[in-house]
């Protein structure tokens, strides 16, 4: 009896955790791991940092910096804006596990709320700087080039947005008595 009832109480967090911790591996995959590439092909390589295409008359990628990109069409402020965003967001979501373990430690509502809006700002900030940085580059990217970083991004966003619900729906329990034995 006792077991299953801690199993009820514990399990919605244990959930939300493992989340916490699927969300935070995409980012860090696609973000880091993949250098914020989001197509990688051997002609074309289109990402935060990297924008690189293929010329034919050199028969090999050429990569272009700020004074080139801006005569592309990519303004700097706004691939800036687009970088601020999604890796914002990765530093926003490593921020969300302390305030959790901590809310659900002292059932304290404020720490859950701290990271309520944690998960918001990701969310807002990963789905706005990735949507910026499409319609910059769009004209030279085709939905079937982009790669693994960028459907690591989407998941995460899709995640983001579950967590968000997650936490708005099983928030700490209340400090019932403190001799007994119930919390995660």
């Amino acid at each position: 009896m006792a077991i299953s009832r801690l199993w009820r109480n514990c399990l919605p967090f244990v959930g939300i955790m493992i989340l916490v911790a699927v969300v935070l591996s995409l980012m860090f995959y696609a973000l880091l791991w993949k250098a914020g590439n989001l197509a990688d092909l051997p002609n074309l390589r289109i990402g935060f940092y990297n924008f690189c295409l293929w010329k034919e008359d050199i028969g090999s990628l050429e990569c272009y910096n700020f004074p080139e990109l801006e005569v592309l069409g990519v303004p700097q402020v706004g691939l800036a804006l687009a970088r601020l965003g999604v890796y914002g967001a990765l530093v926003f979501t490593v921020f969300v596990p302390l305030p959790l373990l901590l809310a659900q430690y002292n059932r304290d509502k404020g720490e859950w709320h701290l990271a309520m809006g944690f998960l918001a700002a990701s969310s807002v900030l990963l789905a706005g700087g990735l949507s910026l940085f499409l319609s910059f580059v769009w004209k030279w990217l085709r939905l079937s080039f982009l790669g693994p970083g960028f459907l690591a991004l989407c998941l995460a966003q899709a995640l983001l947005i579950i967590l968000l619900v997650a936490t708005v729906m099983f928030p700490p329990q209340d400090k019932k008595n403190e001799n007994q034995w119930e919390t995660c």
